[in-house]
């Protein structure tokens, strides 16, 4: 992308010991040596710089010409090393796996179509995208190096064992509302543990959270939390189960997580800010996703076959009136996730 750019681009890799070694203690003298007449200068697993928040503060400060582009494999040891000497001085953006308007974008509307079983089950990771043949492989062992690699150096993780329980019960609870007390008796720790753990692998990317939407109905559930995962292909490599989807009892499970997971992303890479949540009462009664925005709400279900029969529960319509309703199956998918739908 950058290389279609009308700039000079310096491109350098922190996995490189010279890079890392032109880098440390530097001085803008030397900066302005390195990135000579560049325009843009693209460092790449950035993490791997000692003190790369002053590094990068030293470019902003004296080299305001030059724009500087870090990325990292490592987000949240990336993001701590950041914070502090660029307060004021940085934009973040977060590069989720792709997405089903890129692919569209890609190779046309009616071939990522036709994928659609298959980016339920392998999902958009890049290296899975390109290899699909030998998506199952490359998924288990995505599922284990990267899960892993942010979340074994901080200080306090030290049992891998724990966070194959966990994830595994996240696997397995896709689409429900979950207890951290339950997730707590399952893998064997206290639920203060499980919700660091959680709150550990949603800093890395790795899932994410939904909140219960409460406002005028007393039997609302208020605390309730729902655990989605950015890819479908890294949830089915942790329980190992790549059945296609007539053999499966978790299709719906699926079909909801996509559906979230690229509403997330085509929200953030259309600058969209909304709040999330689903929806349940005490009696079950349930809607799979609500999101407001500007004060106006708006209401999904998530159906996988066209045919099957979908209603919004009176008490959710009767309480909110001026919410927008919309029932989203393989159909109309790309009134959803897209942008500017066909």
């Amino acid at each position: 992308m950058l290389n279609q750019l009308d700039k000079k681009v310096l491109f350098l890799n922190g996995d490189e010991a010279d890079v890392r070694s032109m880098l440390t203690d530097a001085t803008s003298s030397r900066l302005k040596m390195l990135a000579g007449d560049h325009e843009i200068v693209l460092l790449d697993e950035a993490q791997r710089i000692q003190d790369i928040g002053l590094v990068l503060k030293l470019f902003a400060d004296q080299l305001p010409d030059v724009q500087v582009i870090a990325t990292g494999s490592s987000p949240f040891e990336l993001a701590n090393r950041l914070n502090e000497p660029l307060t004021g001085r940085k934009w973040e953006y977060h590069l989720y796996p792709l997405s089903f308007e890129e692919m569209v974008d890609q190779h046309g509307w009616l071939e990522e179509r036709r994928l659609l079983n298959h980016r339920l089950l392998f999902g958009y990771y890049p290296e899975i995208v390109v290899h699909p043949g030998s998506a199952q492989e490359r998924l288990k062992a995505l599922s284990g190096s990267y899960l892993y690699q942010d979340l074994l150096m901080l200080e306090g993780i030290k049992k891998p064992v724990v966070l194959d329980k966990l994830l595994l019960a996240l696997a397995l609870q896709l689409g429900s509302e979950v207890s951290y007390q339950e997730l707590a008796g399952l893998v064997g720790v206290n639920a203060n543990t499980v919700e660091k753990y959680i709150d550990l692998l949603e800093k890395t990317f790795v899932i994410f959270r939904l909140t219960a939407f409460s406002r005028n109905v007393r039997n609302e559930i208020k605390k309730g939390r729902k655990i989605y995962f950015y890819d479908n292909g890294i949830r089915n490599a942790i329980i190992n189960n790549f059945s296609q989807l007539d053999m499966r009892t978790d299709t719906g499970a699926l079909w909801e997580n996509f559906l979230v997971s690229e509403r997330i992303k085509y929200l953030n890479s259309g600058g969209k800010y909304t709040r999330h949540y689903f929806w349940r009462t005490t009696q079950q009664q349930e809607i799979d996703y609500i999101e407001e925005a500007d004060g106006q709400l708006r209401a999904w279900e998530f159906k996988w076959s066209p045919k099957a029969k979908a209603r919004f529960s009176k008490t959710f319509t009767t309480a909110y009136p001026d919410c927008q309703t919309t029932v989203i199956t393989p159909e109309n998918v790309e009134s959803f996730i897209m942008s500017n739908p066909g």
